[in-house]
């Protein structure tokens, strides 16, 4: 079916393609907008295209396993602003406190979210619940209000094609056969959350080779998608990487075969004991850093309200900026020279002052003597860049032996350039790792590592917004941030909850989980028809296993994605990467489109950006760093609700563009 592209004059027409979390938060500030506005003549037709439940959308189904838990506390997400009135949203924290606001929940899900405390971590199912609310409440807002209309195709969006002032949407369902159609859109928002990707050369190479030898090769995915029933039981199978999705995988292939975690003891490390039900694979696991991400501390917040930033001053760090910018506009920030050092500073002061306050001082000094001479250290004037602090802490902790010197960039390699001489020895190294990481989580901000991670977590929430704010030196990002500074603050802060920890451990003690060393290397034997791992740094026999599964994400980069909507944009020159240029003035692509402004338009082959067409999430990963799956609940103006003021800046300019209200901006907070 072919539509005209032209529209009535009184008609706008929106298409929003992606009915996530950031598209759901697009329909919520609609509807808060049309609260505040009174009758006018112009209408906008809004048009949800998403082949999934609009709210919940692909990743968030509540049908999925309630395994499946969120990586941030009940306290923290949010998809829109805190309901303070009659706004159609609100935040996580006030659906589990309103007992799901009115909406129908099943008997399960009532009973769990009775049980969901500041500090717990629900599931994905559960928040599923919460999106698909806000959703609902929202769109039924907007199609009873006289400017508004609101409809949702469950479809995936093919193309979107520029044609004069307004763009073409080729769409089709899922269903077998089922023909591409049309329609015509005045703006396009583009919140395409996760996408499908190519496999990197070395995967293709395992993928084909497993699927010669009829072995089972598992590609990334989101791990709803998983098809946990390749996984044998009592067979071995290699798992690649220890993030989140491998836990997620864990719990299902043990748990979810009819096994229990029972309670065994309250000392942390040692909480759990497995009981199996025999149905479990034996699963050999490994990472580059040969161990998990580190489990979050048990702490009520995110980010605790304790947690503060002495050094990394982001309002003088942009004062100065602007001076130099005086005389030399092209003047920006790296992150080694003006960043690291003031944050590195932030996260040795919250370990040593929690050490003082948590055990007391060193002898010869009471607390407040310690802390001022750790502070008269770290806020000694040097020269922008210098190490001398580092090298007089050194110093001044050394005079303690009870104080250990905490090496922050060492915490994100535990078993760097270390040998093992036998499987057993790694195995059991690997658990005392997890059970001092129990012993700090349990601690809370009574630890003084678990402060010092905190800490750099709030630095990195910092960073996020210079970023996005185009302040920090393009290479610096790519090569110092991302390339550094990510793994060490995404391996420390973006673990799982605590009880994923003693869970693993229980199981590595019940011989489920093998853990197979750092640096491990993977490959296919053609004779045995078996995929192969091993790891230079444990000396131990080659582990074998006909199924492997890569426990990560599809790539998030725009070149490799492969979804038919991003290579219909990027084939049809509607958009182009975002490229960036090294110091030897190389042209380099980036992960995510190229865009321009606040709301983020499209930019096209040619350089120039889309009147309408504007990109929100991980699309975005070229302008922002660490796209995070919700905004913190609370104020809207911080820098963790960057998602819901992208949201709403798309909302104010799409409204401008209609006629709906004046030129002049409203701020975020405004509606």
């Amino acid at each position: 079916m072919n539509s005209e592209i032209a529209t009535p004059k009184n008609e706008f027409s929106l298409a929003l393609v992606g009915a996530g979390p950031r598209g759901t938060s697009v329909v919520e500030r609609l509807a808060n907008l049309a609260l505040k506005l009174p009758a006018q003549g112009t209408v906008l037709k809004v048009t949800v295209f998403d082949p999934f439940p609009p709210g919940s959308g692909h990743v968030w189904n509540p049908k999925q396993s309630e395994h499946f838990l969120m990586n941030t506390p009940s306290s923290f997400p949010t998809v829109a602003p805190e309901r303070l009135g009659d706004e159609p949203g609100l935040s996580f924290r006030q659906f589990v406190a309103l007992r799901g606001d009115g909406r129908k929940l099943t008997d399960e899900h009532a009973k769990l979210i009775g049980r969901i405390e500041p500090g717990s971590y629900p599931s994905r199912a559960i928040y599923g619940e919460y999106l698909e609310h806000v959703y609902e409440r929202s769109a039924a807002i907007l199609a009873t209000h006289e400017n508004f209309s609101i409809e949702h195709v469950a479809a995936e969006v093919v193309a979107v094609r520029p044609v004069g002032n307004a763009y073409q949407i080729d769409f089709r369902s899922n269903l077998e056969g089922a023909e591409t159609r049309q329609l015509a859109a005045d703006a396009v928002v583009l919140a395409l959350g996760h996408q499908p990707a190519e496999l990197n050369p070395w995967q293709k190479q395992l993928k084909e080779a497993a699927s010669q030898a009829g072995a089972t090769y598992l590609p990334p995915n989101v791990p709803a998608d998983l098809d946990y029933s390749q996984f044998k039981e009592g067979q071995p199978a290699l798992i690649r990487g220890l993030g989140l999705n491998f836990f997620d995988g864990m719990v299902e292939l043990t748990a979810g075969r009819g096994g229990i975690f029972r309670e065994a003891s309250t000392e942390p490390g040692h909480r759990l004991q497995y009981i199996g039900s025999g149905r479990e694979p034996a699963l050999i696991v490994a990472s580059r850093r040969g161990t998990p991400y580190w489990g979050k501390p048990v702490v009520e917040q995110f980010i605790p309200d304790e947690i503060e930033l002495r050094y990394f001053d982001v309002p003088e760090l942009i004062g100065r900026l602007a001076e130099a910018r005086a005389t030399n506009p092209a003047s920006s920030l790296v992150f080694s020279r003006h960043i690291w050092p003031k944050l590195h500073r932030d996260i040795l002061f919250a370990y040593y002052s929690t050490c003082a306050r948590a055990h007391g001082a060193p002898e010869g000094l009471d607390e407040r003597e310690f802390v001022d001479q750790l502070d008269a250290i770290l806020s000694a004037e040097h020269h922008e860049g210098s190490q001398v602090w580092l090298s007089e802490l050194r110093k001044f902790v050394g005079q303690f032996p009870q104080l250990q010197w905490l090496d922050v960039p060492k915490l994100a390699r535990p078993f760097e350039e270390l040998g093992f001489s036998s499987d057993e020895q790694y195995q059991q190294a690997v658990r005392d790792y997890l059970v001092g990481n129990a012993r700090h989580s349990t601690g809370g901000l009574e630890d003084p590592l678990s402060c010092a991670i905190m800490t750099m977590n709030a630095g990195r929430m910092l960073v996020k917004e210079l970023i996005a704010s185009g302040v920090i030196d393009e290479q610096s990002r790519i090569e110092e941030i991302q390339a550094h500074f990510e793994p060490l603050v995404e391996g420390l802060s973006s673990g799982p909850p605590l009880e994923r920890i003693e869970q693993l451990l229980a199981l590595s003690r019940a011989g489920i989980v093998t853990f197979l060393g750092p640096d491990p290397e993977f490959g296919f034997d053609e004779v045995s028809e078996q995929f192969t791992a091993s790891s230079p740094w444990v000396d131990a026999e080659v582990h074998t296993a006909k199924t492997m599964c890569e426990a990560m994400m599809p790539s998030n980069r725009v070149l490799q994605n492969n979804a038919a909507l991003i290579k219909q944009l990027l084939g049809d020159h509607v958009a182009r990467v975002h490229t960036w240029k090294n110091t030897e003035g190389e042209s380099l692509p980036g992960s995510g489109f190229d865009v321009v402004g606040e709301p983020y338009r499209l930019v096209n082959s040619d350089g120039l950006a889309h009147r309408g067409l504007f990109v929100l999430g991980l699309q975005l990963s070229s302008a922002q760093w660490g796209t995070a799956i919700a905004a913190q609940a609370g104020d809207l103006r911080h820098p963790a609700a960057r998602t819901l003021q992208d949201a709403a800046n798309v909302v104010n300019e799409v409204a401008r563009l209609a006629g709906l209200i004046a030129n002049e901006r409203l701020s975020a907070e405004q509606y």
